[in-house]
């Protein structure tokens, strides 16, 4: 059993309509037919949406897909239509709401692949293949591949994973133009994320992204390159062989994981509240993400 600890009441608002409750977002649909996105505070581990938040969070990744977006808008369109807070939504919204287009969503986790760890290792441990891609031999924890590869997955459930699968098989799903087409523009992005952030001296690990067609057009969606959606890592203390240390959910998987915390992931309980500590060392990481990425000061 996984999913929420305790599922939140999504907000009501005039002339929106609630279609959605995700691990973070919630999505709205407005009376002109635009999807609006709402990043919450919320942060999910081990495949549970916890019931502590971090403070920002959600306005932290929205700023920071806003910022990404503008640094990739030559490579492929994005969603977003308009910051601007819809009339009569709570204040607590500005800063993380975007107005977006509402896209024909392509039903693919469009991943990206620069170093070996996480599924990708326990994948080429057992055959030296990430999504049946070969690989050489030799590689660690962490270890850079020789060139960034697509390795998609097929899009979950709340409180489910999501499966890896073979480039074949989403051709088969979604035709073999609209797969190609997918596997170019997501190595694209990566690369340019990659080396954006490589000159802030953070590795891009790995990302996923979301895709959709407005009409024939090929549109990134929802959030980008933001330590929800990627492995980012810095780039001094990198050290294949190893996990390395990241800007992302590390302090929480930690903790749970430890005997402070009691939990048994095995036992299908689910995770107890966080603490302080663990709730400011995580938003620390989220804010030093923004600021060396975006070299803005977070406040």
């Amino acid at each position: 059993m996984s999913g929420f600890v305790e599922k939140p009441e999504p907000v009501q608002v005039p002339g929106l309509v609630h279609l959605h409750t995700g691990k973070v977002r919630e999505l709205y649909q407005n009376e002109a037919g635009d999807l609006v996105m709402v990043a919450s505070d919320r942060i999910s581990a081990y495949d549970w949406v916890l019931p502590t938040e971090i403070p920002d969070k959600g306005r932290i990744l929205t700023q920071l897909s806003l910022w990404w977006f503008d640094q990739l808008a030559d490579l492929v369109p994005g969603h977003v239509l308009s910051t601007e807070l819809p009339a009569g939504a709570p204040a607590d919204w500005r800063g993380r709401t975007l107005v977006c287009k509402s896209l024909r969503m392509v039903p693919v986790e469009c991943v990206a692949r620069g170093y070996l760890t996480g599924s990708g290792l326990a994948e080429y441990n057992a055959s030296r293949t990430v999504c049946g891609l070969a690989l050489p031999e030799g590689l660690v924890d962490g270890s850079e591949l020789p060139a960034p590869i697509f390795t998609p997955a097929t899009k979950a459930a709340v409180g489910d994973h999501d499966e890896n699968v073979s480039y074949e098989e989403v051709a088969r799903q979604v035709g073999a133009d609209t797969a190609a087409r997918l596997r170019q523009a997501t190595l694209a992005v990566y690369a340019r994320g990659r080396d954006i952030a490589r000159d802030r001296g953070i590795l891009l690990a790995d990302t996923k992204f979301e895709f959709g067609f407005d009409g024939d057009e090929l549109v990134l969606a929802d959030e980008v390159l933001t330590p929800d959606s990627s492995r980012f890592w810095p780039a001094e203390e990198w050290e294949p062989g190893r996990a390395q240390p990241s800007y992302d959910k590390q302090f929480v998987r930690d903790w749970l994981t430890s005997p402070a915390s009691g939990w048994d992931r095995t036992a299908e309980q689910p995770p107890p509240a966080l603490p302080d500590e663990v709730v400011e060392a995580t938003r620390g990481k989220y804010v030093e993400a923004y600021e060396r990425l975006t070299g803005v000061r977070w406040n």
